[in-house]
């Protein structure tokens, strides 16, 4: 799976606007290819048209101590890291899994530098069950929605919404026997710190699409989900030029967290 585009935004620090604690954030960098799971080199890439869309390329995550990134080794340690980020913070020591010399003291792996797309993702998110793959496709700008959720199951039969996973489960009774549940299945989608990245639909528009009689499919709910009163929320930035600054965003205080991110590069046209 892979994500990028030339542009990165900071999050706003703004008392008016909920915290963005436990945020799981997407940036990109490599072509568009749901196979991609290897860590890619960090390179930068001009957004040479709108109708281009980003594709994610490595995953990374925000230790909660040090606030550094570091790059996860594939989608699969993210999607495990994500799973339980509220339970479980990353921090840097975390990644001697994978990288045993790590550390807070070490640089970080990679900086908010001006160059890719940044948003963020839910956290919480179950892994999908054994044998089926959770992809994200990443919209060009200008679009009405920002990415597309749709799993895969086994057979490689592709699903876009919880309408038709529930079918499909219904119709292949054996992965019900195995114990896939519906509730591990979630279509909810990161959001792009850019405020501009998605068009904003007129409001008559939006109350005709409502009014249609056609069924439309609703997201389902993550295995884990966050209470209101966690104030877990997506915020917006503006663009920058600089690194991540510790000064404009820290996860609270009183019980530290940490962010995950995506990123990859403009290769496709996007369905809009």
């Amino acid at each position: 799976m892979s994500m990028s585009q030339s542009r990165a935004v900071q999050r706003s620090s703004s008392p008016n606007e909920d915290r963005g604690e436990n945020q799981l954030v997407v940036y990109d960098l490599k072509g568009n290819d749901d196979t991609e799971e290897e860590v890619l080199p960090v390179q930068s890439q001009p957004l040479s048209s709108r109708t281009q869309c980003p594709s994610i390329g490595a995953f990374t995550v925000q230790c909660a101590s040090c606030f550094k990134w570091r790059l996860m080794p594939s989608m699969q340690k993210y999607e495990e890291i994500r799973e339980q980020l509220l339970e479980n913070p990353f921090f840097c020591d975390t990644a001697r899994e994978w990288k045993p010399d790590i550390s807070c003291d070490v640089p970080a792996d990679i900086y908010q530098d001006g160059t890719r797309l940044w948003a963020i993702d839910k956290p919480n998110i179950s892994r999908p069950p054994a044998g089926w793959q959770r992809l994200l496709r990443i919209r060009g700008e200008g679009g009405t929605r920002f990415a597309d959720v749709y799993y895969v199951a086994p057979s490689g039969k592709k699903l876009r919404s919880t309408v038709e996973v529930q079918k499909y489960l219904n119709d292949n009774s054996e992965y019900i026997g195995e114990g896939v549940k519906l509730s591990q299945f979630s279509f909810q989608i990161p959001k792009p710190l850019q405020d501009d990245y998605v068009r904003k639909r007129p409001a008559r528009l939006l109350d005709s699409i409502d009014n249609t009689n056609t069924p439309v499919a609703k997201e389902a709910n993550p295995l884990a989900w966050i209470s209101p009163d966690d104030h877990i929320s997506l915020q917006l930035g503006t663009p920058t030029e600089s690194g991540l600054n510790n000064s404009h965003y820290q996860p609270s205080k009183k019980k530290k967290t940490s962010t995950l991110s995506i990123f990859g590069s403009n290769d496709e046209l996007a369905d809009r």
